[in-house]
């Protein structure tokens, strides 16, 4: 286990089936799956990455979509330095859905905490339901960063949660 500076709790929120599971697999363990089961609770991963010329150790958890389970996510947003807030380009209501998400981290996480839209599935791009632009305009308004990332292809993911570590590392 290398030496790190500084720890950052990461948290994954937005609708089930947006891709929250396969970000965090496509940052941590460089793959992409398929074959996905609803994720259950919480899955968790951590990847050291530099900031600054610091290593900075992110922990990284993903919370479950389902409504259901959103009473176990407010626990999650304790201690959260940063939050990916991910909506699925190919399914408006995903992104729809993105002010309800918002209201919920307002409530239970530190006013602090850096939050990335992220617009996954990017390279689907017959099926897009949702622009760049509108994507860039709800971040802008709700003061928040944004890329448009893949899972599938890697492209972005590494700059989702990287550029959210450098935002943080500067608080």
């Amino acid at each position: 286990e290398m030496s790190y500076a500084y720890l950052f709790k990461y948290i994954i929120i937005g609708d089930t089936g947006v891709g929250k599971s396969c970000l965090l697999l496509q940052f941590t363990d460089k793959r992409f799956q398929h074959v996905h089961d609803l994720t259950i609770g919480v899955e968790f991963g951590s990847r050291m990455v530099p900031v600054v010329n610091k290593q900075v150790k992110l922990q990284i958890w993903d919370t479950a979509g389902q409504e259901s389970f959103r009473s176990i996510t407010r626990s999650y947003y304790r201690g959260a330095a940063g939050a990916l807030l991910v909506y699925d380009v190919t399914r408006r209501e995903t992104f729809d859905n993105l002010s309800s998400w918002l209201e919920d981290c307002r409530a239970h996480a530190n006013p602090n905490m850096v939050i990335m839209l992220v617009a996954n599935k990017a390279d689907v791009t017959h099926r897009r339901a949702v622009s760049v632009e509108e994507g860039e305009m709800f971040a802008r308004e709700n003061g928040l960063l944004f890329v448009e990332a893949s899972a599938k292809t890697a492209v972005n993911v590494d700059e989702a949660f990287n550029a959210t570590a450098r935002v943080i590392a500067q608080k």
